[in-house]
């Protein structure tokens, strides 16, 4: 009789923590939000980009960000992506990781 209390005991508290798990992923699915893709977004326009956005580029950290914003204001904009290049430290692989993210436009 004991072992029947204490296993229907065991089942009604296993089933209440089941159902508070699940009502909390329901409250959290519904505030949740997703986050959009690049493609989703668009792409960086290398033109106009803050230091922040350009360092959400693969392979462009604080050093390369701030050396595009600095080439732009002594050369003016970058008239097609590929002058990218002549900003130090994009060589010809990070080029190819970038080309399909950025824009001049």
């Amino acid at each position: 009789m004991k072992r029947n209390v204490y296993l229907m005991a065991t089942m009604v508290c296993c089933l209440c923590l089941t159902m508070a798990a699940l009502a909390g992923a329901v409250a959290r699915s519904e505030g949740a939000t997703v986050q959009p893709t690049k493609e989703e977004v668009g792409k960086v326009n290398i033109n106009t980009a803050s230091a922040e956005q350009l360092e959400s580029l693969p392979g462009i950290g604080p050093k390369i960000a701030q050396r595009i914003i600095i080439w732009r204001k002594e050369n003016g904009k970058f008239q097609k992506i590929e002058d990218i290049l002549a900003v130090k430290g994009i060589g010809e692989k990070k080029y190819a990781r970038l080309k399909e993210l950025i824009t001049v436009e």
